[in-house]
């Protein structure tokens, strides 16, 4: 069995995940979307929020499962037995700081393969970041998350419908 792992902070999930997930689940057997706890990163959404979002983004998905890891990515693909990991790249300005995480993966775990998959060009300026500062001005960020995720984000910073202007 062919697995792979997709990690990342997922804060929150967007469309342009939900595009590589799509996408990378066509070539294993099993894709796990691990959402990476990190102690140096606060994330907007606690653990388990972005667990119950992601669960529901890719619930239609028949071999994707969604959990999260807080050791060393090389250590969580080992334990999963999974032959790749995969990254996502938006720009340019993604790759460098993609291929010093590559190469340290490739130190530790040389087994592993890393699967760099370019970004649609629709969702390659999309980001967390992005969307939840368009969201904590009150924009409406619908046609770049699961509906879930979105209605979750303007929660989270307590945004009425009154509130959210159309992009």
């Amino acid at each position: 069995m062919k697995i792979a792992v997709y990690p990342g902070s997922f804060d929150p999930v967007t469309n342009g995940h939900l595009d590589i997930i799509e996408r990378s689940r066509r070539f294993c057997d099993k894709l796990i979307v691990a959402i990476a706890q990190s102690p140096s990163k606060k994330g907007l959404f606690s653990i388990e929020e972005r667990l119950d979002l992601l669960k529901q983004a890719v619930q239609d998905l028949e071999n994707v499962t969604v959990t999260h890891f807080s050791i060393l990515l090389a250590d969580f693909v080992r334990k999963q037995k999974a032959s790749a990991v995969i990254r996502g790249l938006r720009a340019v300005s993604d790759f460098d700081y993609e291929y010093a995480m590559y190469q340290m993966n490739a130190e530790m775990c040389p087994e592993v393969e890393t699967i760099f998959l370019l970004a649609s060009k629709e969702y390659s300026f999309l980001s967390s970041s992005i969307l939840k500062e368009l969201a904590r001005f009150g924009r409406n960020v619908e046609n770049y998350t699961p509906t879930v995720a979105g209605k979750a984000l303007l929660q989270k910073l307590n945004k009425t419908s009154n509130e959210v202007e159309k992009v």
